[in-house]
């Protein structure tokens, strides 16, 4: 089916800027009408299978009735109020939730609107719980090659300075100690080293718990975890899990955290808090490190607070989120998902010029040797009716965790046709 774009598209196009985007070569974006269930529907009627639940936020699928119930109800009673002196039901019943299926020395959660902002809300927390205690030059992070954490300056500053979205910005950015994750005794040893000469500078170090997500897709096992909890104990210095992209089951569990059995003194969470529904994000403290803030000096305050932190909106679809989570199976989905995907992308590893294929819960890699046309491909899989983006050399599948065994069918085998060919 074709028919012309609508008029809001023409009038709109000329004046928009999209993200990770060279607007001058770019192929024109997809328009979209609406969605459902894991399917993106365009305005000229073609439906796609989404394979990476938009930026993994998706994760109950697309339009659950629940959720969007949920901030119906909301947006009649109170859309927003700030959270300076306010305080609404829905922040509050989000913030005990959330704490209670953490580890239970994680007890405070400060809320903020993107995962950016939440990670660097953990290093100002992290940086500032130094300073509240007198010691002063704790003001750098450790933080791995291969690792992404976000766009804004600071977190920009903590991922990987070859990785190609930051590399530019060398300049502008504070220097951290971006190093090797301590995998085999080498890395280990490299990583003991730094501590012993830097530690009284180290504020924290930062890490994506087995999955380091948009800076390649790269596995990592609990050991790793549980050496950098022992080091950081070591050293004296805080543990931060970045498990924006890894919480709410796409490693198989809630959080990577619990399948690790390491326990972090700070968890940023974001993009599936919501169910793919409104920006919200959130950074969860220890006790030990609130302890730190909690004083009659007002200067020892935390002070942080975006605009529209705990939105009642945003917490109220991450409340109905929860339910979804204690009411269906989405555990049992994602080893059901993983088990598929394993099977199906096998044969993808003989293919020419694929490195490794890869599978870990509701994550699926197919790691090529390079792209040399990404336009070419993403097009090739918008052929097939299926929505993959694949970035520098990877292709891979991160579905909403309620695709059903057809959809998931639908885009393991687009995967292995496009690129058997």
């Amino acid at each position: 089916m074709s028919r012309a774009e609508p008029a809001w598209y023409a009038e709109g196009l000329p004046h928009i800027w999209l993200p990770y985007t060279q607007m001058k070569t770019t192929p024109p974006p997809l328009s979209v009408a609406r969605t459902h269930g894991s399917r993106i529907v365009l305005t000229n009627g073609r439906e796609l299978v989404d394979g990476i639940a938009s930026w993994w936020t998706a994760c109950h699928g697309y339009n659950h009735p629940q959720i969007r119930e949920a901030v119906q109800r909301q947006l009649e009673l109170l859309p927003h109020v700030m959270l300076g002196g306010l305080v609404h039901e829905q922040a509050l019943r989000l913030a005990a939730r959330l704490c209670a299926l953490l580890p239970s020395s994680l007890t405070r959660v400060f809320f903020s609107d993107s995962g950016s902002v939440a990670v660097e809300v953990a290093m100002k927390m992290a940086t500032q719980y130094w300073l509240n205690q007198g010691i002063r030059g704790r003001n750098k992070f450790v933080a791995f090659k291969g690792g992404y954490h976000g766009d804004t300056v600071a977190t920009m500053a903590v991922c990987d300075p070859e990785e190609g979205m930051h590399a530019l910005f060398g300049g502008l950015l504070p220097e951290h100690h971006v190093v090797d994750l301590p995998r085999d005794d080498v890395s280990e040893m490299a990583l003991v080293r730094l501590l012993e000469q830097r530690s009284e500078e180290i504020a924290g170090i930062l890490v994506e718990p087995l999955v380091q997500g948009a800076g390649g897709m790269l596995f990592h096992d609990a050991a790793v975890l549980q050496r950098l909890r022992q080091l950081a104990d070591r050293y004296g210095t805080l543990l931060i899990f970045d498990e924006i992209f890894t919480g709410f089951g796409r490693t198989g569990e809630m959080f990577a955290m619990k399948a690790s059995g390491v326990t972090p003194d700070i968890v940023t969470l974001g993009k599936a808090l919501t169910g793919g529904t409104i920006p919200l994000a959130a950074t969860i403290a220890g006790a030990k490190v609130f302890d730190a803030f909690w004083s009659d000096d007002p200067a020892a305050a935390l002070m942080h607070g975006p605009t529209f932190m705990g939105n009642a909106l945003a917490c109220a679809a991450a409340n109905a989120s929860l339910d979804l989570f204690e009411r269906e199976p989405r555990l049992t989905q994602v080893a059901e998902i993983g088990r598929a995907m394993e099977q199906a992308l096998e044969p993808c590893r003989h293919y020419p010029g694929v490195r490794d294929v890869r599978v870990r819960g509701a994550i699926g890699v197919v790691e090529l040797e390079r792209i040399d046309n990404l336009n070419e491909l993403k097009r090739r899989f918008i052929e097939a009716g299926v929505w993959v983006r694949p970035f520098r050399n990877i292709v891979y599948l991160t579905p909403p965790l309620t695709i059903d065994a057809n959809d998931l069918s639908r885009l393991t085998r687009a995967i292995c046709q496009v690129l058997a060919h």
